[in-house]
């Protein structure tokens, strides 16, 4: 007997779509979702990742980073994505070690430092390649190369850094700062090139007239740099025979995987033709939201979701005009992973709710 392969398949992958159980008690009381729920009730478990409290790195990125193998076996808890993201954004990353550099906002609280959600920073591209003019002959000093094709992020090379395990942004936004802070990877010290050039670029954007313009305009001041995802570039192969994502890790592993790339559409509707082999999206609206703690839009994200992309979805599953439609669906530590197909959808005695998949 022949087997039937699901040609058309698709990979819906949501970043901070999973809350903690405790913020959802608390802020979110009335989930309404059908679609999603009948997905996730009649969908067959793939995976489930619990991660740990201060694992430095995101569920998604993680789950990117292993669904391309660009992480080995037993280094599943790393995401050393910057030389993918660097690919994305125009550069060429050779077979160097890279480090992804951000600037931002870190505000003070009442007895420590917290780092704000960059996007929130609503940095221009003119302004930010300001800053890196200050910053950059500071940068070079210490015989560091500096790629910078995109202006609001910066990709730094060089042996002195050493191997630094720095935290994804948004792992460490809303948080106090300490335990997030770069550190050298094999001792577990603070490294002190990074804090030296940390504190000479803060100087020197201290009172500098493009925060002077952004603090009369209302906005939060450029006052630090944050550094991530350092790595080297490996050969990668894609799971996915296209990838419709705006996330530059995810593009730039797709780019070396050889694989077809583009930008997340608006719907569902808005989908290209569905070929052969498994289309990836990535869908970020759960992000700002989830980092703000802010429930309200997440909920709001959740129904626009709802409309655009799971309702329409299960129709074409249901109708057969989709084989097979995949969710993995991530929070700040863990991932779950849930496929279904044509055929789950009629196995009525599997029961799953998304409130039981929160962390």
């Amino acid at each position: 007997m022949r087997t039937i392969m699901h040609s058309n398949r698709l990979h819906l992958l949501l970043p901070f779509a999973l809350p903690a159980a405790a913020d959802a008690s608390s802020a979110l009381h009335e989930l309404h979702s059908p679609a999603l729920d009948k997905l996730l009730a009649r969908a067959a478990l793939v995976e489930r990742v619990a991660g740990e409290d201060f694992q430095r790195t995101l569920p998604h990125e993680r789950w990117i980073a292993r669904q391309f193998g660009a992480v080995a076996g037993n280094a599943a808890d790393e995401a050393p994505l910057a030389p993918y993201m660097l690919l994305a954004d125009g550069g060429t990353p050779g077979e160097n070690e890279w480090a992804c550099v951000e600037p931002v906002h870190v505000r003070i609280a009442h007895d420590h430092l917290v780092l704000i959600d960059p996007s929130a920073l609503e940095l221009t591209d003119e302004d930010a390649a300001t800053l890196l003019a200050v910053a950059k002959p500071l940068i070079e000093e210490l015989g560091v190369c500096v790629e910078a094709p995109c202006p609001r992020r910066w990709y730094l090379s060089g042996d002195v850094l050493g191997k630094l395990a720095g935290a994804s942004p948004l792992r460490a936004s809303g948080r106090s700062i300490e335990i997030w802070l770069p550190h050298d990877a094999h001792s577990g010290q603070r490294s002190r090139i990074w804090m030296k050039l940390q504190n000479e670029v803060q100087m020197g954007w201290f009172e500098h007239p493009v925060n002077e313009a952004r603090e009369a305009r209302g906005l939060p001041a450029v006052n630090s740099i944050w550094l991530h995802a350092q790595g080297v570039a490996q050969r990668v192969r894609s799971p996915f025979a296209r990838v419709l994502s705006d996330a530059a890790a995810t593009r730039g592993l797709a780019l070396a995987a050889a694989a077809e790339v583009a930008s997340a559409p608006a719907s569902f509707k808005a989908l290209p033709p569905l070929e052969a082999g498994v289309t990836l999206v990535e869908l970020g609206p759960f992000t700002a939201p989830f980092i703000a703690q802010d429930w309200a839009a997440w909920q709001a994200a959740l129904d626009e979701l709802e409309r655009n992309w799971f309702a329409p979805a299960l129709d074409a599953l249901t109708t057969g005009r989709l084989g097979a439609l995949s969710l993995t669906l991530a929070g700040d530590t863990g991932s779950v992973t849930l496929s279904a197909t044509r055929g789950d959808l009629r196995k009525f005695w599997r029961r799953r709710v998304l409130a039981s998949l929160f962390e």
